[in-house]
């Protein structure tokens, strides 16, 4: 990788998850959040994006959400189910990637709001276009994601750091 080439980080909320009688970590995925999270990996697929890595929460939507998508991509990434994303504030995520190796230019993380959309807040400090004016009117719904570029190391990530590069949302 060369040093000019910017890295990306495609934060991706959760599909629409069920409400059975489990614990909040348990919930699966409702039928539209299924139909949702395989068009979300589409449009990540359409994205042209090469991830390198996927950083995925334990629970049981994320997991699911996760296994639907990276079905629709070309390749499939490195994953880790990571139990500290789950319920992280976004100073918590921020440091689990600062932890990411230098070899993944590209990495997804798979989580919860309020984190995901507080960390795309807190990390961008630039938009393309219209992209933070889009971001901030639909909020993060679930299976939203938003793609932050930045140079340089991951251990050098920090509030507004990177570029709000693109965002989708299944009613886009």
């Amino acid at each position: 990788m060369s040093v000019a080439e910017p890295r990306r980080i495609v934060l991706f909320r959760h599909a629409k998850a069920d409400w059975p009688q489990v614990s909040d970590h348990e919930r699966p995925l409702a039928d539209r959040g299924r139909m949702d999270a395989a068009v979300a990996g589409r449009k990540l697929a359409d994205s042209g994006i090469p991830l390198d890595l996927a950083l995925c929460s334990t629970a049981v939507r994320t997991r699911e959400t996760w296994k639907l998508a990276v079905h629709e991509l070309p390749e499939r990434p490195k994953t880790v189910y990571e139990e500290r994303i789950y319920d992280a504030s976004p100073g918590e995520l921020i440091a689990l990637l600062n932890e990411t190796p230098d070899d993944a230019q590209n990495v997804v993380l798979i989580g919860h709001n309020p984190g995901i959309q507080g960390l795309a807040d807190i990390l961008a400090g630039s938009a393309e276009g219209d992209t933070r004016e889009r971001m901030n009117r639909r909020g993060f719904p679930t299976a939203a994601f938003a793609v932050l570029s930045f140079e340089g190391a991951w251990k050098s990530l920090e509030p507004g750091a990177t570029t709000l590069a693109d965002y989708w949302a299944p009613s886009e």
